[in-house]
């Protein structure tokens, strides 16, 4: 897997991930969409569109 951002989001598409936010929230959950502007889609028991600017990481 290569170290850039949008590739390590396309090798996770389907994949459980730990994204954590500026403000200290944590979502976990299957990350089925993203876009460049690294915008996430995150499915559990809900569907939750996080705003890029606002993640600070994603464990894969």
């Amino acid at each position: 897997m290569s170290g850039r951002p949008l590739d390590v989001l396309e090798a996770s598409l389907g994949e459980d991930v730990t994204v954590q936010l500026k403000g200290g929230e944590i979502f976990e959950g299957e990350l089925t969409g993203y876009d460049q502007h690294m915008n996430l889609v995150i499915e559990d028991e809900d569907t939750t569109i996080i705003r890029g600017d606002n993640v600070v990481s994603i464990n894969p």
